[in-house]
């Protein structure tokens, strides 16, 4: 299994923004570089057979345009287990059920993506271990997704990820 963590594009301003937490929207520049971003998942060669997201307006809209950036239509699952606040163990028991050929890509935020990543890596969280906003990191399973046990395949920014789409 590949697993892919996406974080959201870049969101509007927490300090200009009214409304709810968990509706604030992807700035049009989000938008825009998030696009690119996903070109360079395409040029990595990702294909991906599931495709996850925080319920939360700024991922599930990165997750659209994930989505509508890919060759191939999958669906598209809003899942309370990449809320920011959820526990690590939970993604990693729904990562399990899924098929072990599967390339899922989880879209959500910081500092639970980079906790996750931690969690699948070294067992545990690990400090520094963080993605910016539309970067990506890939990590895989030789068998079922366990804490620790997961191999760092690629990081990348998202200036990384745009400059590998426009090759």
């Amino acid at each position: 299994m590949d697993c892919i963590l996406f974080r959201h594009g870049i969101a509007m301003d927490p300090s200009e923004w009214d409304g709810p937490e968990p509706e604030r929207p992807l700035t049009a520049k989000g938008q825009e570089k998030t696009k690119k971003a996903v070109a360079g998942l395409l040029a990595l060669d990702v294909v991906p057979t599931h495709l996850l997201t925080s319920p939360f307006v700024r991922a599930r809209d990165t997750a659209k345009l994930i989505r509508e950036g890919l060759p191939q239509r999958i669906e598209l699952q809003e899942r309370d287990e990449l809320l920011p606040d959820a526990r690590p163990d939970k993604l990693i028991q729904l990562l399990d059920s899924l098929p072990s050929n599967a390339c899922v890509i989880c879209v959500g935020h910081e500092p639970h993506l980079g906790e996750l990543a931690g969690w699948l890596v070294f067992g545990k969280p690990v400090p520094g271990l963080a993605l910016k906003k539309a970067g990506a990191c890939c990590i895989g399973f030789e068998g079922a997704p366990k804490p620790g046990q997961g191999q760092l395949r690629w990081w990348l920014t998202p200036a990384q990820l745009r400059q590998l789409g426009k090759v």
